[in-house]
């Protein structure tokens, strides 16, 4: 679903002007940022697991396999997630009813963010607050909100202190038009519905509209990462429709960065979801995923649902050769704590980053993002050199093409690399024997007019 493509209603003459949403550069430098699928739905932190090959289309909301739309699918009389609540907590206890038990004592938003940013993590985007409608900041608008519910603590403050005390973007993700918590809907149980049970009147767009004000007064973003678009209702001229609202973000935050899960015509960075693309976009995009099949923490997934720290780094890689930033998500468990699983690959992620990383922070893409044949590899470009990242190191040697002209540098740790050229004019690099090992490699070429 690219949502770029879904604007709407037709306000013909009463459509609103929208103000320039032009990328900003240090996003596009960025390259790696981490979401935080962090909230209400980390206590019972379950959803089922899809069999290999995915389960009918009709079944798909019943057994959803984000495990952050628990406050659905546990509405889905019958589903799996309806039965195991029943069996945990008891058929009069709701999902809301667990705000009071959500006990975060031990949280350490420094040490939290440490993890992120040893990880590569360049920006952050916390879930502040997700379908359910479940505030992690200290809102004025709702009693609805972790200071006021078990954690007692403005957890989204904690975050961001932390964040800018790492010296590293600070973001928030805000679901526009679903709030489980003031709707009268049934459970979504199919994409038409997901459409069509949210509001779009004006006290809703009011209040989605103030709630984003008050993250923007508070934390100044410098990314706002808005979901399933924005309230009808607030499409308008109004003073708190969604264009007004980009006046006045981008008065405060300049050089902020916007999505385009709006619902307007008018967006920033285009977002792909669990999606590959295939070749380079012109226009820049952000590829986001949870290192499961699940944004929130989900009990229930193992390794076999899980990437492994080598996919993670060539999943980075090929994103990157194609013009998008990896907005890779980490799922806490209820305490905040990183579950294993994720942390391990998170640090492969980073130890690579720490040696190859120049090869991916601030480049661009080259003429093209891979070869159609040889060994696998993707092509980025900085403003001195074109990388060849070799994804199977293994094999032991790479081709350079005959356009990627330009002396092979020194490697990453100060080794002149060994480069043959062949009778038939093709170059060769000969990998080290000590990185044939690695998820990946960057042969660096110095660009002929550097």
């Amino acid at each position: 679903m690219n949502f770029e493509t879904r604007t709407g209603p037709d306000l013909d003459g009463d459509a609103p002007t929208y103000p320039p949403m032009d990328v900003p550069e240090w996003y596009r430098d960025a390259k790696l940022g981490f979401f935080v699928h962090w909230g209400l739905y980390s206590l019972p932190a379950w959803a089922p697991p899809h069999p290999p090959g995915g389960v009918p289309v009709e079944d798909a909301y019943a057994h959803h396999q984000y495990a952050e739309w628990y406050a659905n699918t546990v509405r889905i009389t019958g589903s799996p997630t309806w039965r195991r609540h029943q069996e945990l907590y008891g058929p009069g206890r709701t999902y809301e009813d667990l705000a009071d038990d959500w006990d975060v004592t031990g949280f350490d938003a420094d040490a939290f963010v440490a993890e992120l940013v040893a990880a590569g993590a360049r920006y952050v985007v916390p879930t502040t607050k997700h379908h359910d409608g479940f505030c992690l900041w200290d809102s004025a608008t709702t009693t609805f909100t972790a200071p006021r519910r078990g954690p007692g603590r403005d957890l989204i403050a904690e975050l961001h202190d932390a964040t800018r005390r790492w010296d590293t973007r600070f973001g928030v993700y805000f679901s526009g038009a679903l709030d489980w918590h003031v709707s009268d809907f049934p459970p979504i149980e199919s994409d038409t519905d997901l459409f069509r049970f949210r509001r779009a009147d004006e006290w809703f767009s009011r209040y989605a509209a103030a709630q984003v004000e008050e993250l923007i007064e508070r934390f100044h973003p410098d990314l706002l990462w808005n979901d399933i678009e924005w309230p009808d209702g607030g499409k308008g001229g109004d003073e708190y429709g969604v264009a007004a609202l980009f006046r006045r973000y981008l008065d405060a935050v300049p050089d902020g960065a916007v999505n385009d899960r709006w619902g307007v015509p008018r967006h920033g960075f285009l977002t792909r979801e669990y999606t590959h693309v295939p070749d380079i976009l012109d226009h820049p995009w952000e590829s986001t995923r949870g290192l499961g099949y699940s944004f929130g923490f989900n009990q229930a997934e193992g390794d076999e649902h899980s990437l492994s720290g080598t996919a993670l780094v060539r999943l980075l890689v090929d994103v990157v050769s194609k013009n998008g930033n990896l907005l890779l998500n980490v799922g806490p468990r209820a305490d905040g704590s990183i579950p294993d699983l994720q942390r391990a690959a998170m640090r492969e992620l980073g130890a690579w980053l720490q040696r190859d990383g120049d090869a991916i922070y601030g480049t661009r893409p080259w003429l093209r993002a891979g070869e159609p044949v040889g060994v696998p590899r993707a092509y980025t470009q900085s403003a001195t050199t074109v990388n060849a990242i070799v994804l199977d190191p293994a094999s032991g040697v790479v081709e350079l093409p005959g356009d990627l002209a330009g002396d092979v540098l020194p490697w990453s740790d100060g080794s002149s690399a060994v480069v043959r050229t062949r009778p038939d004019g093709a170059r060769e690099v000969e990998l080290p024997e000590r990185l044939r090992g690695e998820p990946a490699v960057a042969v660096r070429i110095a660009t002929v007019n550097s």
